[in-house]
């Protein structure tokens, strides 16, 4: 990873973990996905955006298995996701063969640019959500 890179995650998670996601996660519609920390065993919930396709919700992570939540998934796949206020089990599966800027075309446009010019290491993450 070069150090422009390496900088720009820095900078970016940094404002993610303070400012962006404890406001973000109090509203109500905004969509969460919650995993369990692989260290703590707490839950732990991201701010995000993406879209739900049939019984399954899509999204795009901008550095990878750099992200936290991606790490905490490669540990324990089973999630949660909130969509429209309401909560959904499932099993989350990374999909690195995907083209994921080719995904981020069939995602909501706002948070789709913002990941695009922000991300370092884009990797496509299918949430297979339980029915029921």
């Amino acid at each position: 990873m070069s150090r422009y890179t390496d900088l720009k995650h820095r900078a970016v998670t940094r404002f993610q973990r303070h400012v962006g996601n404890p406001v973000l996660r109090r509203i109500p519609l905004q969509t969460v996905l919650e995993t369990t920390g692989r260290k703590s065993g707490l839950p732990r919930q991201t701010p995000l955006g993406g879209r739900r396709i049939g019984d399954s919700f899509w999204l795009v992570s901008e550095f990878g298995v750099k992200s936290q939540y991606v790490r905490n998934i490669q540990a324990n796949p089973a999630v949660r996701v909130r969509i429209r206020g309401r909560w959904h089990q499932g099993t989350a599966h990374l999909l690195p063969e995907d083209d994921a800027v080719a995904r981020l075309r069939s995602l909501p446009r706002m948070n789709s640019t913002a990941v695009r010019a922000l991300g370092t290491d884009l990797l496509t993450v299918r949430v297979d959500l339980t029915t029921g």
